[in-house]
């Protein structure tokens, strides 16, 4: 995932004083990270959008980037091969890039770099990410035609559905999100047509831990790394309007995520969770949810 942002310096501090990620490339203009043995899987780059500006799926060889390149091209869909410069950039050996209905711009491509040799180290101590065959994470991705948006991405990118929740977006506003997976990984895009001011609501990242997604929150809620006692009172230096915190800790219906959400230096937010299920494609049914959690995920925006 790439994110076009107007602050780098913010983001810089965010991704690895925060989120824990590792910085392996960053200035004031851009930045990469990563979260495991590939060389990066989170950019950001300076831009006046503050919201995502490109994602990478990863296929398994030229034969299939070959294949999915030709049923873009029958799909009608311009494709651009052949760029060498830019696949160094990404640190592929191939790749192709083209834009969905809705001009956002998608990359897919095989041999990505690994760096076995250099294991991933957490500046804040978060043990680890689920990655591998499941990918980076998920995003919400907000569309102005949900019919356009699933014909493309289901009907030519191959994705699957896992599941529907209609979402409360307000006293009178309720938007049917759909849950698409590609691998093991409950989604790895929900897409909804929901009036929202950026394409991305959020991206998930997912830990191997519960204690990493605590750890993660105490560190962004702005009452410092340090818990307290429910009997004594808060810390005279901690100061919770400099919390980054838009829901608290809950746990999802559908992909049974136990997760929190923060605001990002761009506006759209964070999820940062763990031990969501898997989707297995030889049994899953698909399903419709009428509400998002199980439990918690309460708003705290605007407290």
């Amino acid at each position: 995932m790439g994110f076009s942002v107007s602050d780098v310096p913010a983001w810089r501090s965010f991704l690895t004083e925060k989120v824990g990620l590792m910085e392996v490339v960053g200035s004031d203009e851009n930045a990469l990270y990563r979260m495991d043995s590939r060389s990066w899987r989170i950019a950001v780059e300076r831009g006046e959008a503050d919201d995502l500006a490109f994602a990478g799926y990863e296929v398994a060889n030229p034969l299939a980037l070959k294949l999915i390149t030709e049923r873009l091209r029958e799909a009608g869909v311009q494709v651009r091969t052949g760029d060498t410069e830019l696949a160094e950039k990404r640190g592929v050996m191939e790749l192709v890039s083209f834009e969905d209905p809705f001009g956002m711009p998608l990359e897919i491509y095989y041999g990505a770099t690994e760096l076995f040799e250099q294991p991933f180290v957490s500046g804040t101590g978060v043990t680890g990410f689920l990655t591998g065959d499941q990918g980076a994470g998920h995003y919400f991705y907000a569309v102005p035609n949900i019919e356009e948006g699933l014909a493309f991405y289901t009907g030519i990118l191959g994705f699957q559905m896992s599941d529907v929740i209609d979402i409360a977006m307000g006293p009178d506003i309720t938007v049917r999100g759909y849950f698409l997976h590609c691998n093991g990984r409950h989604h790895t895009m929900a897409i909804a047509e929901a009036p929202l001011p950026k394409r991305v609501h959020h991206f998930l990242l997912q830990a191997l831990t519960l204690d990493d997604v605590g750890h993660a929150y105490d560190r962004i809620d702005g009452l410092g790394d340090k818990s307290t006692d429910s009997n004594l009172r808060v810390p005279a230096n901690s100061d919770i309007r400099s919390s980054r915190i838009t829901a608290t800790i809950g746990r999802h219906v559908n992909d049974h995520m136990i997760s929190f959400y923060a605001e990002t230096p761009s506006g759209f937010e964070l999820e940062f969770g763990w031990g969501a299920r898997d989707v297995d494609d030889r049994s899953w049914v698909m399903t419709r949810h009428k509400r998002t959690a199980m439990w918690g995920h309460k708003s705290m925006r605007n407290k």
